[in-house]
């Protein structure tokens, strides 16, 4: 948790401070600002959705830090639709292929993160042996 929570708020601040790189990453070529078009707001949403990652962040590395795990346990089936929509969007040719990586990160964190709380679960209710 600690670890996504970091990477997140890393890549909030990264969209906050170099937008172009960030939409680089996620395999949208940047359009220069003088190619953009009247009511064009790519930078306001990434600006928005790049602030709310690095909020998130800091939510999951304290949550982390207080080992709470009402709130690992409610990111895993929003987590898993989180990865449904992304893929759902490359698929259906709303996002380029190289957005398939965010929604994948999210799949496999959902699926890391409630792996462990089972393990964590099971080693908490087994009894111990003298």
């Amino acid at each position: 948790m600690a670890v996504f929570g970091v990477l997140a708020a890393a890549l909030g601040v990264v969209g906050l401070v170099v937008p172009d790189a960030l939409l680089t990453v996620m395999g949208f070529e940047p359009v220069p600002a003088d190619g953009r078009a009247d009511g064009d707001h790519t930078l306001v949403f990434l600006t928005a959705s790049s602030m709310a990652a690095l909020n998130m962040g800091v939510y999951y590395v304290l949550a982390s830090l207080a080992d709470w795990k009402p709130f690992f346990r409610w990111t895993v089936p929003f987590r898993l639709l989180t990865c449904a929509v992304f893929t759902l969007a490359v698929v259906t040719g709303r996002a380029p292929a190289g957005f398939l990586g965010v929604g994948l990160w999210e799949g496999l964190g959902a699926v890391v993160t409630g792996a462990a709380l089972r393990h964590e679960r099971r080693g908490a209710a087994a009894p111990e042996t003298p």
